[in-house]
C-alpha cells in the first residue's frame, strides 16, 4: 500500500478506500490507484481478506472415495472442469482434497470453516445416510449438494442448494427399452451401495422389473474400478443362466466389462448388449462402440457452480433439477436381428 501511494500520489488510507471498493476517494483517484497496482502487480491477499471478514475468494470441494477409482472416473473430471470454468469467471479459487471417509470429510468442514479457509463448498456423493448436510447446516456453511440428498429426508438446510438428475427415471428408461428388444436376464452392475444414487437406480431397477413381470433382474454393487467391474461380469457371464443385457454404472467398469466379454467368446451386442450410465471417450475406444447415457456432466458442474455463486451473493437456497435427456442415437445398442435367442 505504501509503494501504491507513493506512486500515485495520495495516502494510505485512499490506497485501501479504492483498492476494497470503498467510499471516501474520487472516481479519478481510485482509477489511478488501480492502474497503479496493476503496474505494480498487486493482487489482494486472501488470507487477509479472510482475518477481515471479507472472505476467502475460494470454495472447497471433498471427495470421499477410494483414490485408485478417480483417476479413471471420467465424470469427476468432467465436472470439475465445468466447476473451474464458473469459478474462473468469478475469480473464485477451488480447494480440493480427497479423504478416507465421510466422517474426515464432515471434519474437513469443520477445519476450513474455522481458519475461514472457504467460503462455500460443492458437495458430492450424498449418502443414504448423510451426516454431512446436517453439519453444513450447524456450521452455516453454504453449499450445493451435486445429487439428490436420501429420500424422506425433510429438513430444510437453509443455506444448501441441490442440484440432481433424475437417476430413477434414467433407469427406468433402461430397462424399457431393453424389455422392448426382448432381454429378460438383466445385471446391474452397480458403483458403492452406501450412495443415495446408487440406492435409488436400486429401487428403480426392481420397480420397472416387477412392473414388466421380470424375475431375473438384479443389481451387484461394487467400488465402481475396473477391476471389480471386470470380476462381477466375468462372474455373472459364467452362470449357467448368464444375463443377456448389462448395465454399468460408469464408463471405466463397461469398458472392462466389454473385454471380459469378448474374451470369454461373447460378443457386444449379439450375444450381451453393454450399457454405460456415463458417456465418454473410453465409449468409443472400445469395438463396437458402448451404448451410453449422453449426458453432459461439465454442464452439470458449470450448473453447480453457479448455483453455489449465487448463495454467495446472498440468494436463498433451492434445488435445481438438471435436464438430462439421453439422446436416443447413443441410448441404445439395437440388437443384429430380431431377439437373437435372447429371451
Amino acid at each position: 500500500m505504501k509503494d501504491i501511494a507513493q506512486r500515485a500520489g495520495v495516502s494510505e488510507s485512499a490506497v485501501s478506500f479504492a483498492l476494497n471498493d470503498r467510499p471516501g476517494v474520487s472516481e479519478v483517484t481510485r482509477a489511478r490507484v488501480r492502474r497503479v497496482a496493476e503496474q505494480l502487480g498487486w493482487r489482494p491477499s486472501t488470507a487477509a481478506r479472510a482475518l477481515s471478514g471479507e472472505g476467502s475468494a475460494t470454495v472447497g470441494l471433498v471427495l470421499a472415495r477410494p483414490a485408485a477409482s478417480l483417476g479413471v472416473d471420467s465424470f469427476f473430471l468432467q465436472l470439475i472442469s465445468g466447476i473451474q470454468e464458473i469459478l474462473s469467471d468469478r475469480q473464485l479459487g477451488l480447494l480440493f482434497q480427497v479423504v478416507e471417509d465421510v466422517s474426515a470429510e464432515c471434519a474437513v468442514y469443520r477445519r476450513w470453516w474455522a481458519e475461514h479457509r472457504v467460503d462455500g463448498v460443492l458437495v458430492v456423493d450424498p449418502r443414504t445416510d448423510d451426516p454431512r448436510p446436517g453439519v453444513l447446516d450447524e456450521l452455516g456453511l453454504p453449499a450445493v449438494v451435486i445429487g439428490e440428498l436420501p429420500d424422506g429426508d425433510p429438513r430444510p438446510y437453509p443455506a444448501l442448494s441441490r442440484v440432481r438428475a433424475d437417476d430413477a427415471g434414467a433407469m427406468a428408461a433402461i430397462v424399457g427399452r431393453l424389455h422392448e428388444l426382448g432381454h429378460r436376464r438383466i445385471v446391474h452392475i452397480a458403483g458403492l451401495p452406501s450412495l443415495a444414487h446408487t440406492e435409488r437406480r436400486i429401487r428403480s431397477l426392481r420397480a420397472e422389473a416387477e412392473r414388466y413381470g421380470l424375475t431375473e433382474v438384479r443389481s451387484l454393487t461394487t467400488d465402481y474400478s475396473d477391476t471389480q467391474g471386470a470380476a462381477v461380469t466375468r462372474r455373472v457371464l459364467e452362470e449357467d443362466r448368464p444375463p443377456t443385457a448389462l448395465i454399468y454404472d460408469n464408463d471405466v467398469m463397461a469398458a472392462a466389462g466389454a473385454a471380459v466379454t469378448a474374451g470369454l467368446g461373447l460378443t457386444v451386442p449379439g450375444d450381451v448388449s453393454v450399457i454405460s450410465w456415463e458417456d465418454s471417450a473410453l465409449c468409443r475406444l472400445v469395438r463396437p462402440w458402448l451404448t451410453a447415457l449422453s449426458r453432459d456432466s461439465v454442464a452439470f458442474g458449470r450448473i453447480a457452480a453457479r448455483e453455489l455463486a449465487a448463495l454467495l451473493d446472498g440468494g436463498a437456497a433451492r434445488a435445481v433439477q438438471v435436464p438430462l435427456p439421453p439422446r436416443k442415437e447413443r441410448l441404445y445398442q439395437a440388437p443384429g436381428h430380431a431377439v437373437n435367442g435372447w429371451g
